[in-house]
């Protein structure tokens, strides 16, 4: 088996994804695991909850893109933006 290049690679917003998954915005429930960047295919508002210290955070509107952020759920209140992708 060849060696994975990435194995050494910490989890941080600023290292690879080591996997992506789509997200629909829940108020009461957590994402299957923590994401640590997001990706608007349909531009707009986003609110989500951190998962350094719980606190809500919610942004004006943002254009389509790809997004830094350590977050453990994605809010249905206060997110208007669509086509979600968490990136882990």
């Amino acid at each position: 088996m060849a060696l994975n290049p990435l194995h050494t690679y910490g989890k941080s917003a600023l290292g690879p994804a080591m996997g992506s998954f789509p997200i629909t915005p829940a108020d009461g429930a957590d994402l299957a695991t923590d994401i640590r960047a997001i990706t608007l295919n349909a531009g707009g508002t986003l609110s989500w909850v951190s998962s350094e210290n719980n606190a809500v955070q919610t942004t004006a509107a943002l254009p389509p893109g790809t997004y830094p952020l350590l977050a453990r759920r994605i809010r249905a209140t206060g997110t208007t933006a669509t086509g979600l992708t968490g990136w882990v």
